[in-house]
This record gives C-alpha cells, sequence and structure tokens, in this order.
C-alpha cells in the first residue's frame, strides 16, 4: 500500500513539473527571472522562494498578448523584490531611451546595433507625464524644448494627440518637425482646448544638459536677486559642470542667493557635488596667457535652498541628505523617493531593457532605500490642473529673500 501511495504521489510531482515546463513565457520574462538570481544585490532575494514567484508569473507572461501587456507582468514580478532601481521598459516608453544613454558605455554595442550610428535618440516634445487614476498629467516641462514653446504647462491633462489616445513615445513617433495637436484640460470642469506641438528629435543626455542650461535664470523677489537651476538629471559630470560655471561666472553669477531645483528626472550624483556649497573649502584660480581665470574647486559663498519631491531619487536624495546634515541651507518640498540602491541596465534578447539593483548604498552607514529624506521645509504641491503654479518655489524664494534682507 505504501509503495503504490508513493508511486501515484510520484507521478502527480511529474505530471505537475511536466505542465508547469510546458508554460512557454517569452524569452524576456525567463532572462529576468534569471538575472534576478545571479546579480540582484541581496543574494537572499528579500527572502522570496524566486522559483514559487516564477510560477506564479509565467502563466500571465505566457498569455500576454502585447510587449506592453508582457512588460507589465515582467514587473509585477520585480515587484515582488520591493526595491528600487529594478524594472522592465520596452521601446514605447521614454525611461527606455534615458537608461540607454545613461548606461550607454557599457551598452556601448547594442547601442552601435540599435540606434544608427549609435545615437540614443526619439521624437518627443520634453514633456514628462505621469498617469493619475487612467488619465495623463503632465509633471514636468523641459525648457527650451517643443511642450515649452507650445504653452504646454505643468497639471494640464492630455486627451489625445491627432485624435488619438495620447503615448509619450508612439503619438510623435516618425513626425520629426510636424506639428501634432494636442487636445488638453487645463482644469477639471474646462472645456478641452487643443495646443499645437512640433516634435523633435531628443537625445536624453544632451536634452537634460540643454534643459538645465535653459532654465537657468534670475528672479526678483522683494527687490532680493534670487538665482534658479532645474537640474533634471546627474547621471554624468557634465551636469555639476554647468551648475559650477553658471554659479561662478554664467547667467547666476549675479545672483544674491540660489534655488537648486532637484525634483523629477534622474539621480547619479556623486556626494562630492555638494563641495560647491561648502563656503570653508578652498577656491583655486588658473589665469591664463589671455587673462580669463579657470576658477578650481568654485564656492558660493551665497545663501542656497533645494527643491525636492517625490521623484527626487537616488544620487539626489544623498545630496539632500547631506544639504540637511551639513546646514548649507533648506530642503523645501516633499519628502523624496527613498530610491537609492545602485543600478545597472541589461539589454534583454528582445531588445527591451531591465533595470537592475546589484549593489547596496549607506550613507553615513544609513540606508535611504524605502525611507528618503524629509525637507526641512514642507511644502505639498498638488498636480493634477496646477496650470504651472509651483508653491514649492514660491517658499523658497521667500525664505531667501527673507535671509538676505535679514
Amino acid at each position: 500500500m505504501i509503495y503504490r501511495f508513493c508511486t501515484v504521489l510520484l507521478l502527480v510531482l511529474l505530471v505537475s513539473h511536466e505542465t508547469r515546463s510546458e508554460i512557454a513565457a517569452p524569452p524576456a520574462f525567463e532572462e529576468t527571472w534569471r538575472l534576478v538570481q545571479t546579480e540582484f544585490y541581496d543574494p537572499t532575494l528579500r527572502n522570496l522562494n524566486w522559483a514559487e514567484v516564477a510560477d506564479k508569473y509565467r502563466p500571465l507572461a505566457a498569455a500576454a498578448s502585447s510587449a506592453q501587456e508582457q512588460s507589465a507582468v515582467i514587473n509585477r514580478m520585480l515587484g515582488e523584490l520591493g526595491a528600487s532601481h529594478t524594472a522592465h521598459f520596452t521601446r514605447d516608453e521614454i525611461a527606455y531611451y534615458d537608461l540607454f544613454d545613461i548606461f550607454s558605455g557599457a551598452l556601448r554595442r547594442d547601442r552601435e546595433r540599435l540606434f544608427p550610428g549609435g545615437r540614443v535618440a526619439y521624437v518627443g516634445i520634453g514633456a514628462i507625464t505621469k498617469e493619475i487614476d487612467g488619465k495623463t498629467f503632465i509633471t514636468g516641462i523641459l525648457d527650451g524644448f517643443p511642450a515649452s514653446q507650445a504653452g504646454l504647462e505643468r497639471g494640464d491633462e492630455v486627451l489625445s494627440a491627432d485624435g488619438a489616445p495620447y503615448h509619450a513615445i508612439e503619438s510623435f513617433r516618425g513626425k520629426a518637425g510636424q506639428p501634432v495637436k494636442l487636445t488638453i484640460r487645463r482644469s477639471a470642469a474646462a472645456e478641452p482646448e487643443t495646443v499645437t506641438v512640433t516634435p523633435e528629435e531628443i537625445r536624453p543626455a544632451q536634452a537634460y544638459l540643454d534643459a538645465m542650461r535653459n532654465s537657468t535664470r534670475v528672479i526678483d523677489k522683494n527687490g532680493v536677486k534670487i538665482g534658479y537651476i532645474h537640474v533634471w538629471s546627474y547621471a554624468g559630470d557634465q551636469y555639476q559642470e554647468l551648475l559650477e560655471k553658471e554659479l561662478s561666472s554664467g547667467n547666476l553669477a549675479s545672483a544674491d542667493a540660489l534655488v537648486w531645483d532637484l525634483r523629477d528626472g534622474w539621480g547619479g550624483a556623486q556626494l562630492s557635488y555638494l563641495d560647491v556649497f561648502d563656503r570653508q573649502g578652498p577656491t583655486m584660480s588658473i589665469v591664463r596667457r589671455n587673462g580669463e581665470p579657470e576658477l578650481i574647486g568654485f564656492r558660493w559663498q551665497k545663501p542656497v535652498a533645494m527643491l525636492v519631491n517625490g521623484g527626487t531619487r537616488s544620487g539626489k536624495e544623498i545630496l539632500a541628505y547631506g544639504m540637511k546634515a551639513q546646514h548649507y541651507g533648506e530642503v523645501v518640498g516633499t519628502h523624496t523617493a527613498g530610491a537609492v540602491l545602485a543600478g545597472r541596465a541589461f539589454i534583454l534578447s528582445d531588445n527591451s531593457l531591465l533595470l537592475l539593483a546589484v549593489a547596496d548604498v549607506l550613507v553615513d552607514g544609513q540606508r535611504l532605500e524605502r525611507v528618503g529624506v524629509e525637507p526641512t521645509v514642507v511644502v505639498p504641491q498638488e498636480l493634477e490642473y496646477s496650470a504651472g503654479r509651483d508653491p514649492q518655489l514660491e517658499r523658497a524664494l521667500e525664505l531667501l529673500s527673507q535671509a538676505i534682507k535679514s
């Protein structure tokens, strides 16, 4: 009897195993699952039974009818890890191109294979959007790009593009230089209106640098000249170099104070970037034959305030932590993302992109992952139908003007 029971049980197990193995999930699903096993920063995989997780999502991935549905399933599986810098992207998402450019050195062979001349680019308008309750809202506008030129604003709801549902990539693919009619709504009760925008080729790393440069301005607040600059990405030294150039000899040099905007965008910042606000450090000048001084280790000696929000992530959060710890200035806005791990990009066989957390990050021995940074001055800010209003910036300007006049 025992022998027969064991034989039946073995047959059941074999049939069960055979049934699971017959479920053919897309290669990207299996590749993602294996890469998590071998590359994820936590060798315990957050104490998950990763084989059981795969069995849970494999049938869903196999049933997916599009690359977008498949990606959604993969992201649900990755979500079980509860880790930042861990997500799957397709070529229908701006983040795909951004990350390809951020990791372009490591992905050099894939870059040359997938993009003409190795130039990572897509056609777009320089607007960052977010889905909220099934609606698409603009969360950010890159200064100097088509969305800005067309008068689009943060908080606008985007209803359609040329009469079709709006998609950040698909709505503009192949339409560089051609007018596209966006239907938007500026307030919940307002009638839809049409805005014509002309998309252009956007190369992510250069676009964020250009938008940063275009954002610089001096704002008069109660008779005080306050400089402003928005750093959309810190994934490269060129962004810090531009900041220091603008502060030392550029558009912001004559300002009495500075608003350093680190809201939204990408991280990648190094802790040493804070040195520019350490008033005690030395600055060296190199004067060449033409008489033009080149400053090395420039230090900003005037008041500064940093803007942060839930889109301030990764290396930018480390800067926010250091800003508070060193008391360089007020940190204004809302709690940061709590997304502080080190990531690496992988290109899968279907040319989709996997971002995977491959290392933990501690600051002063503290883990900011899933913790984030609380501002010194909390200022909530609504997104939907905000018509470009920016109470966080207004509060920072008020604080700085008071500091100068006190």
